[in-house]
């Protein structure tokens, strides 16, 4: 069975840095990413990466976040800079297995003070 189990996650101050993991296990995939949901609002693209390593940001991200993965250890990452309090959310990590099938991580919290 395919998982996914995220860290990372918590309170950090406006312009504070953080690192999201999610780890990966169970299959192979062909995209790996991270969405986020605010109170209230839709899940959202944070940042995404393919196997090749092509990246797409969101364009409330871009030049803040950078998205890495590693391939043998199935696991992405997501280190975000100067964060804002509108990037406050539950962030969820995302796979993609190579049938289209899209699984996702129970979410970790990021809460950021002004």
């Amino acid at each position: 069975q395919v998982q996914l189990v995220e860290s990372g996650g918590g309170l950090v101050q406006a312009g504070g840095s953080l690192r999201l993991s999610c780890a990966a296990s169970g299959s192979i995939f062909s995209a790996m990413g991270w969405y986020r949901q605010a109170p209230g609002k839709q899940r959202e693209l944070v940042a995404v990466i393919s196997s090749g390593d092509s990246r797409v940001y969101a364009g409330s991200v871009k030049g803040r976040a950078t998205i890495s993965r590693d391939n043998a250890k199935n696991t992405v990452s997501l280190q975000m800079n100067s964060l804002r309090p509108e990037d406050t959310a539950v962030y969820y990590c995302n796979a993609v297995l190579w049938t289209g099938q899209n699984v996702w991580g129970q979410g970790t919290l990021v809460t950021v003070s002004s």
